[in-house]
């Protein structure tokens, strides 16, 4: 198959740029792979069945460079690894890594981290606005 190069007149007009078939996407809704948050999030945060200690393993799609062992135990390891599952992490991952009790008392502090659609979305379905707001 020969591509045939078609040569271009003096002092023709350029083509005009092509119409943009992909717009421009925020980095949490490819990291997310394109879910809603709501379709990402369990109903309840009862559902939520993480460890309240030890350490947890992450899979490679959640894992971050010299971050795929995190202490639970570890408050700054903890929180950081919430968000990393909250943002990228599909149903089965928010539900296997976060615990209720633990989300709840570091919610204060993790939430301005998420993009705010996730934090509204999580504050919805786990009911951690009103809380959040009494302990301020």
């Amino acid at each position: 198959m020969q591509v045939r190069a078609y040569p271009v007149r003096a002092g023709a007009c350029p083509r005009p740029p092509a119409p943009v078939i992909i717009g421009a996407m925020s980095l949490a809704d490819w990291l997310s792979g394109r879910k809603s948050h709501a379709d990402r999030l369990p109903e309840r945060i009862d559902e939520l069945r993480g460890p309240a200690q030890g350490v947890i393993m992450l899979p490679r799609h959640l894992a971050l460079p010299g971050m795929r062992e995190c202490d639970v135990t570890d408050d700054t390891t903890r929180r950081n690894m919430y968000g990393i599952v909250l943002t990228q992490g599909q149903r089965n991952d928010v539900a296997r890594f976060l615990n209720p009790r633990l989300l709840r008392a570091d919610w204060p502090l993790i939430k301005d981290a998420l993009d705010p659609k996730l934090r509204g979305a999580c504050e919805r379905r786990f009911q951690l606005d009103g809380q959040a707001r009494a302990e301020v």
